[in-house]
């Protein structure tokens, strides 16, 4: 069975998460750590939990989610894993970051890519991969139907959605995956966003005023 754990880092309030089961091995998402007290208390807690990072994955590559990949990739020998369609986005994050004042090393090497279907694998659990693009144009997300929760990524939070005003985001094709792909999931399903507190598909088809 999974176990969650969330660290919220870097200036732009970015949700890391780690999941780890009994085998003590663990899947990283979306490693947003830039300070270095960031990266050591990342690395802390998998230490003193006495975990083995299998898998690096991403959701989608604007820079706060990709800030720690490089650290990461590098620290625990794992290659980046996410979608086709976001290496254009991971390529400009560098970029991005000087803008926002926020410079980094990127990751650079190979990558293994997602796509609608895949399922990985942590011993005897597993996560299936969804496309939702709009935010990004390789956003997906990783569902875990036996314990219904779902690491969404900046698709889909409490009360909102993702921004689809940055470059390669579309609105219209945001809103038709959530509603296709998301809101289909079982109401009691836990979303775990990019940034906030976790909310649940229930909730927010109820309550989420962009989705009405």
């Amino acid at each position: 069975m999974f176990k969650i754990k969330f660290f919220t880092f870097n200036p732009i309030g970015e949700n890391t998460y780690l999941l780890y089961n009994e085998s003590k091995d663990c899947i990283i998402i979306d490693p947003g750590c830039y300070f270095e007290e960031e990266n050591e208390k990342l690395k802390d807690f998998i230490t003193q939990n006495q975990l083995n990072p299998t898998q690096l994955l991403n959701t989608h590559c604007h820079l706060d989610h990709v800030f720690g990949n490089k650290m990461v990739a590098e620290t625990y020998q794992l290659t980046l894993q996410m979608h086709e369609k976001e290496k254009v986005v991971l390529s400009f994050a560098p970029t991005s970051g000087l803008m926002y004042n926020l410079p980094f090393d990127s990751y650079e090497g190979d990558f293994i890519l997602l796509k609608e279907g895949d399922t990985l694998l942590l011993g005897q659990d597993e996560l299936k991969v969804i496309e939702v693009p709009g935010h990004s144009p390789g956003s997906i997300c990783f569902y875990c139907a036996k314990q219904h929760f779902l690491i969404g990524g900046d698709v889909l939070f409490q009360g909102s959605i993702g921004r689809t005003d940055l470059p390669l985001g579309d609105h219209e094709t945001l809103l038709h995956h959530i509603k296709s792909k998301l809101l289909v999931l079982p109401e009691e399903t836990v979303v775990y966003s990019g940034h906030g507190l976790p909310t649940t598909i229930g909730a927010e088809k109820a309550n989420n005023p962009f989705l009405s």
